[in-house]
C-alpha cells in the first residue's frame, strides 16, 4: 500500500549545517576577466591544500587580481569576515554587534570586487555603521590558512611548478616564466633606431590551449637603440615604453643632446643631475599629449616638437639650478636645528626625500614640479621660526600627521596588491594637497594655488576611501 515507505529523501540524509554546499556557494571555476580558472575544495586541517585552491597556468598569473581572490568563494567568505572582525582591536569591535550577524548582513549586501576585503569592510561599516575604521584594521593574516586563496601553478604540459597563498609572491618568483610565455609571440629582432616597424596594439590577446593570454607591447631602451617586447602589465609597458621613445627621440635629435649635455656640464650642480634634465625636457616637448603607439603619430610629435625644444630644455634646466638651490637652503636649516629640534628636523629631512627622490626632475610632471621651489622654501621658513614657538609647531606638525599616516597606510596597501590596484590618480593627488597643507601650516605666507586646511582634506580622504 505504501511502496516508498522505506525510500529516504535526500533531505532526510543532508545534516542542516551542510543544505548550504552548493555548487552556487561552492563552484567549480572562477571567472576572471576573459579566463576561467577551476577551483578545488579539501577539508584536511594544517594541509597546505585546506581550503579552496585555484588552478593557474603560470601564462595566465599576470592575470590573477590579488583582491579579488580575497574575496574566496561565497560559502566562505561569511567566516572570513567574521575572522576578520575578530582580528580587530577590542575598541572597534564590540561595536560591530554580533559578528556572526555582522558578516551575514556584509555578505547580504555587498558582492564580491576587485578592491581588497579590508577596504569593503571599512566602507561597509562607515556607511551602515557611521563608524570609521581604518582598512588595516582588518589583517589579512589574521584568517586562518583555510580562509586565504591557495594558488596552484602550472607549466604548460600541466606539471605543478609551485603552490602558496601568496600570490604576489608567486608572481614575482615565476614572473620570468610568464615574460617568457609573452615573448614568444614577439619574434627576436636586431635593436631598431628609428620607428621604421608600423604600428604597435594597445594590447594583444593570444589564444593558447584554450586560454586567453593578455600582453601589453612595448619599445625597450636597449641604450644605441630600442627592442620591441611584451609585457604582463600595463603598468609596466607603459613605463618601459615611455624609456624606449624617449630614447628614439634622443636618437634622432643626438647632436642637440650633444650640444644640451655640454651646456649642463658647465655647472657642477647641474652636471649631476644633466640626464634627468634632458629626459624631462623630451618628455614634456614630445610626450606631454600621451605615449605615442603609431608610426604616424610618431612622426607628427617628432616635427611639432623640434623647435620647442631648446626652449623647454632652458626652462627645465633654469627650474633644477631654484630647486637645488632651496634644497642647499633647507639642508644648512637641518643642520642648524637638528640637536635641539631632532622631530621637526626630521619631519622635514622625510618630506626632502619624498619629494627629492633620485630622477625625480624626468619623473614628476611639469605642473608640479614648479612648485618644488615653493615646498622647499616653505620647509626653510618653518625651520627659521622653530626656535621662536617650537610648541606651535608641534601642534600643527600633530594635526598634520594623522592624514600623512592615513595616506603612506593606504599607498603602500595599494602598492602590495600591484596591478589595476596600484596607486591611482586620487591617491596622487591627495599627495600634493599634503604638501600643500604644510605650505599653509608652516609658512602662510607663501600662499597656496588652492584653500587648503586639514579639515578639508580630512573630508577629501574620507570621500576617496568611500
Amino acid at each position: 500500500a505504501q511502496p516508498k515507505l522505506l525510500e529516504l529523501r535526500r533531505e532526510d540524509l543532508m545534516r542542516h549545517e551542510a543544505a548550504g554546499i552548493t555548487t552556487e556557494n561552492f563552484p567549480h571555476e572562477l571567472q576572471v576577466g576573459l579566463n576561467k580558472f577551476e577551483l578545488e575544495y579539501h577539508f584536511e586541517p594544517r594541509s597546505p591544500k585546506d581550503g579552496v585552491t585555484m588552478t593557474v597556468p603560470v601564462a595566465l598569473l599576470n592575470q590573477v587580481p590579488a583582491a579579488r581572490c580575497e574575496w574566496l568563494v561565497p560559502g566562505l567568505l561569511k567566516e572570513k569576515v567574521q575572522s576578520y572582525a575578530k582580528g580587530m582591536p577590542q575598541r572597534l569591535r564590540h561595536k560591530l554587534g554580533p559578528l556572526a550577524d555582522f558578516a551575514q548582513d556584509f555578505c547580504a549586501a555587498v558582492p564580491p570586487a576587485d578592491a581588497p576585503l579590508g577596504t569593503a569592510l571599512s566602507r561597509y561599516i562607515r556607511s551602515e555603521l557611521g563608524l570609521e575604521v581604518p582598512t588595516d584594521a582588518f589583517r589579512p593574516d589574521s584568517a586562518p590558512p583555510h580562509l586565504q586563496m591557495n594558488f596552484r601553478i602550472l607549466d604548460e604540459h600541466g606539471r605543478q611548478l609551485g603552490m602558496g597563498r601568496n600570490v604576489a609572491e608567486l608572481k614575482e618568483e615565476f614572473g620570468s616564466r610568464i615574460q617568457e610565455s609573452l615573448s614568444e609571440e614577439i619574434p627576436e629582432g636586431e635593436k631598431l633606431v628609428a620607428w621604421n616597424f608600423g604600428d604597435l596594439q594597445e594590447v594583444m590577446e593570444i589564444q593558447r590551449g584554450g586560454q586567453t593570454l593578455v600582453g601589453y607591447p612595448a619599445l625597450q631602451d636597449a641604450g644605441d637603440g630600442v627592442t620591441l617586447e611584451v609585457f604582463d602589465s600595463p603598468e609596466r609597458a607603459r613605463e618601459v615604453h615611455r624609456t624606449g621613445v624617449l630614447r628614439l627621440l634622443s636618437i634622432a635629435f643626438r647632436e642637440r643632446v650633444r650640444d644640451l649635455e655640454k651646456g649642463l656640464g658647465k655647472d657642477m650642480a647641474l652636471a649631476a643631475v644633466q640626464d634627468d634634465i634632458v629626459s624631462a625636457a623630451f618628455d614634456r616637448t614630445f610626450l606631454a599629449e600621451s605615449l605615442p603607439m603609431q608610426q604616424a603619430e610618431f612622426a607628427r610629435r617628432l616635427q611639432e616638437g623640434r623647435n620647442r625644444l631648446n626652449l623647454i630644455a632652458q626652462e627645465m634646466q633654469r627650474l633644477a639650478a631654484t630647486i637645488l638651490t632651496e634644497q642647499a637652503q633647507v639642508q644648512k636649516r637641518i643642520a642648524g636645528v637638528q640637536k635641539a629640534y631632532p622631530q621637526a628636523a626630521e619631519d622635514v629631512k622625510q618630506q626632502c626625500a619624498r619629494l627629492l627622490q633620485a630622477g625625480f626632475l624626468a619623473r614628476v610632471p611639469w605642473e608640479r614640479l614648479q612648485h618644488f621651489p615653493r615646498y622647499l622654501k616653505a620647509a626653510a621658513l618653518r625651520l627659521d621660526k622653530l626656535r621662536a614657538d617650537p610648541a606651535r609647531d608641534a601642534q600643527r606638525a600633530a594635526e598634520l600627521a594623522p592624514l600623512e599616516q592615513a595616506w603612506q597606510r593606504e599607498r603602500i596597501s595599494r602598492a602590495k596588491l600591484g596591478g589595476a590596484v596600484r596607486t591611482g590618480a586620487d591617491l596622487e593627488q591627495f599627495r600634493w594637497l599634503l604638501e600643500e597643507l604644510r605650505v599653509s601650516l608652516f609658512a602662510q605666507e607663501l600662499k597656496t594655488p588652492v584653500p587648503v586646511s586639514s579639515k578639508r582634506l580630512t573630508k577629501l580622504w574620507q570621500s576617496i576611501r568611500k
